[in-house]
């Protein structure tokens, strides 16, 4: 067995380069949102995360050094910020909808099928994190060179510096996943968008209007008709017309 003495130095990469626009930004604001907050909730957890690696590494704690950078810390980062977007999304086209409902007067009965709830937020969630497509292959990469940089010596000096490659590599696919996700938002937001004009071109139907009108107007000229003497009365109006005299 491969005592601790013959290992390399696990030692972790800076990965801020490589995370790229991430890091720095893009100034965008797809949809009309602003997902800054939750970019730099993404690009903290993966700083903090490469921190806690490399002080578990300092300390010869090898296994819990690649675990703080593992497969399940990096997806469950971009999960968390994809499930926040979708919910940032889908609240603004609730919003939007229920005001234009309100403006337009929807029927009670329509507004409530126009309600968003958890099952078009995950729905958002499945279609926004699409854009994680090309970061998954590269955290499963990352996992399977995790046990060769466990073990490294010198003589293996390549599978460690695998690893590290593998976490740049994952940094630079995070970075890809979070423009094309910016770009999802605008499509997503799109879509809402074409909803809300939806209701705000409703107008409630005006056949109800002229159908009681025509009726009204007929039977107002039938009445006419039946006083002016021009057509006899059927027998079940009679009553009322003897006592129109005393009204």
């Amino acid at each position: 067995m491969i005592t601790p003495k013959l290992l390399l130095p696990l030692r972790i990469p800076e990965l801020g380069p490589a995370l790229g626009k991430l890091v720095a930004g893009t100034g965008r604001r797809p949809g009309g949102l602003s997902l800054e907050s939750l970019r730099v909730q993404l690009v903290t957890t993966i700083i903090e995360a490469a921190g806690d690696a490399r002080r578990l590494a300092g300390q010869e704690n090898r296994p819990a050094a690649v675990a703080a950078l593992g497969r399940d810390v990096w997806l469950g980062a971009w999960e968390g910020a994809v499930q926040a977007i979708g919910d940032l999304v889908i609240t603004r086209a609730s919003e939007r909808l229920a005001a234009e409902a309100v403006r337009v007067r929807l029927p009670r009965r329509r507004r409530r099928r126009l309600a968003l709830g958890a099952a078009e937020r995950r729905a958002a969630a499945a279609r926004l994190g699409v854009a994680g497509a090309r970061l998954v292959p590269a955290l499963d990469r990352l996992e399977e060179l995790s046990s060769g940089a466990l073990e490294a010596t010198p003589a293996e000096r390549e599978a460690l510096e695998a690893w590290q490659e593998a976490l740049r590599a994952s940094a630079r696919r995070l970075e890809e996943a979070w423009l094309a996700l910016e770009d999802a938002v605008e499509r997503e937001t799109a879509h809402w968008d074409r909803v809300v004009e939806a209701v705000a071109a409703w107008r409630r139907p005006t056949w109800p209007v002229v159908v009681f009108t025509v009726a009204a107007l007929a039977v107002a000229v039938w009445l006419g008709l039946i006083l002016g003497g021009f057509v006899l009365a059927p027998r079940w109006l009679l009553p009322l017309l003897q006592r129109l005299p005393a009204l």
